[in-house]
């Protein structure tokens, strides 16, 4: 039996491991890659293994970097299952529809312009035929994926749905227990439940997104949007969040709502621009059973997202007369990395404008515009076009759904469980930086750590 690494491998996004246990060989998840456009469509257009390999398909969350590629599968005629935690199944008929949608929207909008543009990996044909293969299992509810792999989901506490997966792979008398971390999330953050590590295991593939820091309180971080928004509102600016549709969008309208219940921003509104964050929120709406029930809004019994300042716009004209509007606004649409939807043409209106603050509030990978905006370069490429940036950047590393590195080793050590044999552990989802600044932090705790490169094969 043994395991080949072709995503997330000494990078964030991508993400597929492959397992291979007698006559089985199993995907433990699919994802998209993101950053260079041409490299990336490159890398993303490909699949790394023959069609009549593949058994089935592990998916650890619906995060487009973990499960975006999946459709490849089904316009390949590849229809092998694809399990999945129920939330997850539900946010991925979204995500997957709107990644098709968005693909094909903007080759259009820049085939218009005649500029260059790869075309879409897949259509929404596609998506529905991949819906069809998604077999959704609750966690803690072992399941038979493949002769010989046995896996059971658990919390990982990152998004709706995410989950840790522990394997149990027998092979000619031999067994051994895999767990995969997925994303793993934080301890506190609102709306979901703390995650719930897999006690036990004989090998471990785990993310290292801020392998090499460490997050603030998540206590502090209401606090600290309230002075950006006060800040900004003042000014007569507007503050722009391209935020992840799914998780990170939802927990800043939830401390929004507390904050407006508080009174402690100004009465600006605050315009989720964004139709799949929006479809996203009511999904969460329906899985109540996934949130944290100690939650001060949760305990209440209020709708997290109903309350007055908050405004959704679906439509595409809606959207475009947010520029024409006059006065601070808060204004959050996808993507997270900024590299795609609607997000671009508000940092292409507002990012020359000094009164205005871009807030990152998540992991922006290398080469994307996130990172750009991170690094404060002074222009950026949107559309093909520079634009200049000086509005005011602030960073707000604590809503980020990933565990950092003290979270990651709490983590690991519940894996591993008290009086054991610490298990080898095997790092991706994380640049070279933070994998190796956490390598060395776990090799100080008596573990074996290696962190493969893409294409890497190793035995269990």
């Amino acid at each position: 039996m043994d395991i080949t690494f072709l995503g997330a491998a000494r990078e964030v996004t991508g993400s597929c491991h492959l397992l291979r246990v007698g006559t089985s060989t199993v995907a433990l998840d699919f994802g998209t890659f993101q950053g260079r456009r041409a490299e990336t469509h490159q890398k993303n257009a490909t699949i790394p293994f023959a069609a009549d390999e593949l058994t089935a398909v592990v998916l650890s969350h619906a995060h487009i970097d973990h499960s975006g590629r999946l459709p490849l599968l089904a316009r390949a005629g590849i229809d092998r299952p694809v399990y999945a935690t129920p939330a997850t199944r539900d946010l991925c008929a979204l995500m997957l529809a709107d990644s098709a949608h968005i693909q094909e929207k903007d080759a259009q909008y820049l085939a218009r312009h005649h500029r260059p543009c790869a075309p879409p990996l897949y259509n929404q044909d596609d998506v529905t035929r991949l819906m069809g293969r998604i077999i959704s299992v609750p966690y803690g509810v072992p399941f038979d994926v493949a002769p010989g792999i046995r896996a059971t989901y658990h919390d990982a506490g990152h998004i709706l749905g995410s989950a840790s997966v522990s394997l149990e792979c027998s092979e000619k008398g031999t067994s051994r227990r895999l767990v995969f971390s997925g994303d793993v999330g934080r301890w506190g953050l609102p709306i979901i439940r703390d995650p719930q590590p897999p006690g036990g295991a004989d090998v471990v593939i785990m993310e290292s997104t801020y392998g090499n820091r460490d997050h603030p309180p998540v206590a502090e971080l209401p606090d600290q949007l309230a002075r950006i928004v006060r800040d900004t509102a003042a000014k007569g600016g507007r503050v722009i969040i391209p935020a992840f549709a799914v998780g990170r969008t939802q927990e800043i309208l939830y401390d929004f709502h507390r904050l407006t219940r508080a009174k402690a921003i100004p009465p600006v509104p605050i315009v989720l621009d964004s139709p799949l964050a929006i479809a996203v929120t009511s999904v969460f709406a329906t899985h109540p059973d996934a949130y944290d029930v100690r939650e001060e809004l949760v305990a209440t019994g209020e709708d997290l997202f109903d309350y007055g300042q908050l405004e959704f716009t679906r439509d595409t004209e809606a959207s475009k007369a947010l520029n024409e509007r006059r006065g601070p606004m808060v204004i959050i649409a996808a993507s997270g990395m900024a590299e795609s939807g609607r997000i671009l043409h508000h940092l292409a209106h507002g990012a020359p404008d000094p009164k205005n603050t871009i807030l990152i509030v998540g992991f922006q990978a290398e080469h994307t515009l996130g990172r750009r905006i991170v690094e404060r370069q002074p222009m950026l490429k949107i559309f093909g076009t520079e634009v200049p940036l000086r509005a005011r950047v602030e960073i707000l590393n604590g809503y980020s759904a990933h565990a950092d590195r003290g979270e990651l080793r709490r983590w690991l050590s519940a894996v591993r469980g008290t009086g054991h044999r610490a298990p080898p552990v095997h790092l991706v989802h994380g640049e070279p930086a933070a994998q190796n600044a956490l390598a060395d932090v776990l090799r100080g705790d008596g573990y074996e750590v290696w962190a493969p490169e893409r294409g890497t094969r190793i035995a269990i």
